[in-house]
């Protein structure tokens, strides 16, 4: 089973090897407080699992884009306009400007 260890599929490997029956009973004779080694990697095999803990299918890996120079432009004028409002003690809650 070692060699499977952090491989990608290859032709060799029935996928009908374990029946589910051998399968629950492997996990529960496994002891549940044994400690995790600490050579361990993690399970690292098929669709999904490519650089992360976590299948991309369960959480996607973070993506940071950069911002153009129109976005912030935009967003600064935003932010400074509702602090000018509110400085000047108006509301815009609803959409129309009103005394607060």
């Amino acid at each position: 089973m070692d060699q499977f260890l952090g491989s990608p599929i290859d032709e060799t490997f029935a996928p009908n090897e374990f029946t589910d029956e051998e399968l629950t009973s492997l996990a529960l004779a496994a002891d549940s407080n044994a400690p995790i080694d600490a050579d361990a990697v993690p399970w690292n095999w098929g669709f999904g699992f490519e650089r992360s803990l976590l299948p991309d299918w369960y959480m996607p890996r973070a993506i940071a884009t950069g911002r153009g120079r129109g976005t912030k432009v935009v967003v600064g004028t935003l932010v400074a306009g509702l602090l000018i409002i509110g400085a000047f003690g108006l509301c815009i809650t609803c959409g129309f400007l009103s005394l607060a």
